[in-house]
């Protein structure tokens, strides 16, 4: 099963988390497609998009999911947000032992750890480290949906999910990271909504088993040291 590649563009300008796809910031931005979905889930497949750029002090993405049957009822950072309506970014920044789990439900609530062994068991992945409020205070964060969504909107919608993530909160727990066109990093990103009237999971880098948790399906980050137009 090949794993996906995608460069991640330098931010031209600062994105001002305001959802614009389009926009200054984001319009020559290279386009993921998580378009990977796992046979377990529903009938129903939203096209989702996102795009990532890097910039001096924090790393940005945007997704765009074109959607239906949209649920969102955790408003607790770390409550099960996957449950929800859900996007998710995976990022392993360097060689090291761990990676990150940013998951984030349509009405931008958060769930984040870092992992450093995926293995599953009674009580979750057997090595992990929730990120802190203070943590989850210093990821910014914008969503164009309410923060909460029940009863389930059944009609079509079209909604965003921005996020930057400084590069000290990754070096807390991961040690210091390679920024720039040498750095080569590995992640995947999501969306799912378990506890929908629809459930589906599907992977920008495809995986082999229904299970997010996955590092040897991870992808492959490289920085691009120009602007991409897409």
């Amino acid at each position: 099963m090949a794993t996906a590649t995608y460069a991640i563009s330098p931010a031209q300008k600062k994105p001002e988390l305001q959802g614009e796809w389009n926009g200054p910031a984001w319009g020559n931005a290279g386009i993921l497609e998580i378009g990977h979905f796992r046979p377990e889930g529903s009938d129903h497949r939203p096209r989702t998009q996102a795009k990532l750029l890097y910039g001096h002090d924090a790393i940005y993405g945007l997704f765009r999911v074109a959607d239906r049957f949209v649920r969102c009822v955790h408003r607790r950072h770390q409550d099960p947000v996957y449950k929800d309506s859900c996007v998710e970014f995976f990022i392993q920044p360097s060689a090291g032992e761990g990676y990150f789990n940013f998951e984030f439900n349509c009405g931008g609530t958060l769930l984040a750890s870092y992992v450093t062994d995926p293995l599953r068991t009674d009580r979750g992945l057997a090595g992990f480290k929730r990120l802190t409020k203070s943590d989850v205070r210093e990821i910014a964060v914008y969503h164009s949906q309410p923060r909460i969504i029940d009863p389930e909107n059944t009609e079509p919608v079209t909604w965003y999910l921005e996020f930057g993530i400084p590069y000290r909160l990754l070096e807390h727990y991961a040690g210091a990271v390679e920024i720039g066109p040498d750095a080569l990093w590995r992640g995947n990103l999501f969306k799912c909504a378990d506890e929908t009237s629809h459930p589906h999971w599907a992977s920008w880098s495809p995986v082999d088993d229904l299970n997010f948790h996955l590092p040897r399906c991870f992808g492959t980050f490289t920085f691009a040291s120009h602007v991409t137009c897409r």
